[in-house]
């Protein structure tokens, strides 16, 4: 069952709900029936959500093993310069060299960094966008409900 057929569901359940006596605008409803759509709706969440939560635990994970990988390089690049004949000419390129190796092991993890997020921004951003309309659905039925009760009122 789809998010959509599990709102359709509840508006169902709103729609047919008695009122209370002297209070219109509340009603009484199927507490075990709507407790049992909710849990339906949390494990029908779009799997674009559960990628995003994902991808958002994970971007801490990528990170550590980006800064891991950077560090390693800059170790391996201080051992070849110590293990390098002092002369100035092999000496500056060997520090030449580790300067870059840091330079692109940062550049790397600021890539990696900055694709994560905008990873999980953008698929926070569809997931709200989702739900932001199967809120606007509900509310246009909650009013068109409203409009209907209206327009008969209970005798």
């Amino acid at each position: 069952m789809s998010v959509e057929e599990i709102l359709e569901d509840m508006v169902e359940l709103l729609d047919k709900a008695s009122s209370v006596p002297f209070a219109p605008h509340k009603a009484v409803i199927d507490s075990e029936r709507m407790r049992e759509l909710i849990n339906d709706a949390k494990l029908n969440v779009p799997q674009e959500v559960r990628e995003a939560k994902t991808v958002y635990f994970d971007r801490d994970r990528i990170i550590k093993e980006a800064e891991a990988k950077a560090e390693k390089i800059v170790r391996q690049a201080e051992e070849r310069a110590k293990s390098i004949v002092e002369e100035e000419s092999i000496v500056k390129e060997a520090k030449k060299r580790a300067l870059e190796a840091v330079t692109k092991a940062k550049k790397e993890s600021d890539a990696i960094r900055a694709a994560t997020d905008d990873y999980v921004t953008g698929r926070f951003q569809e997931v709200e966008a989702f739900f932001n309309q199967g809120l606007q659905d509900v509310q246009k039925r909650r009013t068109k409900f409203e409009q209907l009760k209206n327009k008969n009122p209970k005798k």
